[in-house]
């Protein structure tokens, strides 16, 4: 027998309103500004500029045009035009959900030139025939993102063959390949990382001793330096410590992958300050970057029309579609532009919360004034959640008089020290970075003597810390910070 029961249960969902909000949180300046174009676009009722005072409708005339005149009447803008199929079943707001388009969404990109587009650049600067074009082009082809040719020039002979229908050889493809290396940057179409330094150093003045002792270092002890056996190099030469020490230093400012970030799937993005502040009078001053508060308002256009449907008789399917549709219109306008105010709102309670956290920093940019603080104690000073916090705290920037600093900067956790305060992880990555430049670099100090160094300044920090402080800074281990 079938049992029919009730039960009470209690659950919490968000309105599409909060969802849009706080996808409009999350995102920095330099992408709202896209995603507001991308609202006006789909969205008539809503238009750029502030809002408009209400008309004198004593008067009869109208403020907003000077010939008295509505100046879009309803010939002009025929509401017929904007109904869709799917617009009338329902208006779908952006931020409606989680989508696959909008994980894959990416901030705004600076253009960037491709590093084979470069290079083609400057072939047509060189004076070649049809058949060396065609060798040229194979060989940047074949070039990757860090500027090297890995393929074998032998297997390049066959893709000439194969896709070209050049019958060639590998001393010609050299021939061609050695003009490609006298592009810029030096370094590029090297072979190996020796080839490539090689190239780097011979452009430079080879008359300088250091330069001419590089050059010798490169070429002949390749291996012995890569394992910086230096006295082994130092003896077989028989140079003193400071001209050995001259031709390491030349060397190890050479670029090692003269590709860089010129590869074709690089790219190199805008950072955008979304706070500025200021010191005036010895007062912190906060603004919001213009592109955080832009002047949106509904169409007054749009509301007439609404009001002139709604006051009709609706007995035309037609016409209650279109009134429909202008409302469903009007109402996502007004939650898209709520949702920028709410935004704004809580930007500015969370990051004058932080500066008033980490106050002694933002007066003098002493990044060891910075305090021990986690997303938890922003969230409990502004009272709101941890995870708003964090969608706030995530790709946004504030700019200083110190520079633009990243609001993560400001979030660390905290060391004990012997005084029984906290350090944040930052103070001691920056007092960890003070010790390792100050060390003897003949003999640089052990991930266990760095962590006795710390422990002797009051700091309470184990030797795996240290190795993880010190990775985070991209500093090497003692073997490889060995100089002579």
């Amino acid at each position: 027998m079938q049992k029919l029961s009730i039960q009470q249960q209690l659950s919490q969902k968000l309105s599409p309103q909060q969802i849009q909000f706080i996808k409009l949180l999350q995102i920095p300046a330099a992408e709202l500004e896209s995603r507001i174009e991308e609202e006006l676009e789909i969205n008539p009722a809503l238009e750029e500029g502030k809002e408009e005072p209400l008309e004198d409708k004593e008067s009869g005339e109208d403020e907003y045009s000077d010939s008295g005149e509505d100046e879009y009447s309803d010939d002009e803008l025929d509401v017929q035009e904007y109904i869709r199929d799917e617009d009338v079943a329902g208006y779908k707001m952006q931020g409606d959900g989680p989508s696959q388009d909008d994980d894959e969404r990416e901030s705004p990109i600076a253009g960037t030139t491709s590093l084979t587009e470069m290079l083609l650049n400057q072939m047509g600067f060189l004076r070649l025939d049809e058949r060396q074009t065609k060798i040229a082009e194979q060989l940047i082809g074949s070039i990757d993102e860090d500027g090297y040719i890995r393929r074998n020039l032998d297997l390049i002979v066959d893709d000439l063959a194969f896709s070209q229908n050049i019958e060639t050889n590998v001393e010609e493809i050299e021939e061609v390949l050695f003009k490609i290396q006298d592009f810029d940057p030096a370094g590029i179409g090297a072979r190996d990382l020796q080839e490539c330094l090689l190239l780097q150093i011979e452009r430079r003045h080879i008359g300088e001793p250091e330069v001419l002792l590089a050059h010798t270092i490169l070429k002949d002890f390749f291996d012995d330096f890569t394992k910086k056996h230096y006295d082994k190099i130092q003896k077989k030469l028989d140079v003193d410590d400071e001209s050995i020490k001259a031709a390491v230093n030349t060397i190890t400012k050479l670029n090692p992958k003269p590709g860089g970030t010129s590869g074709d799937d690089i790219k190199t993005q805008y950072l955008m300050p979304d706070f500025i502040l200021q010191t005036n009078n010895g007062q912190l001053e906060l603004f919001l970057n213009s592109k955080n508060a832009p002047d949106l308002r509904v169409s007054r256009n749009y509301s007439e029309m609404f009001e002139t449907y709604d006051k009709s008789a609706k007995t035309d399917k037609k016409l209650k579609e279109a009134v429909t549709f202008v409302k469903q219109k009007l109402d996502a306008a007004k939650w898209f532009i709520e949702a920028i105010k709410q935004r704004q709102q809580t930007l500015l309670r969370t990051m004058h919360a932080i500066l008033e956290f980490q106050k002694e920093f933002f007066f003098e940019g002493d990044e060891s004034y910075l305090k021990p603080m986690i997303l938890k104690d922003i969230a409990d000073m502004v009272n709101m959640d941890i995870s708003t916090i964090s969608r706030v705290a995530n790709s946004k920037a504030i700019q200083t008089e110190f520079g633009i600093y990243p609001l993560k900067y400001f979030f660390s956790e905290g060391i004990s020290t012997d005084s029984g305060e906290d350090a944040s992880s930052r103070e001691v990555k920056h007092i960890l970075k003070e010790i390792i430049d100050a060390e003897q670099k003949k003999k640089p100090l052990s991930d266990e003597k760095l962590e006795k160094e710390l422990n002797k300044r009051g700091y309470n920090i184990a030797r795996r810390t240290v190795a993880k402080y010190r990775e985070q800074l991209n500093i090497p281990v003692a073997r490889l910070r060995k100089e002579l």
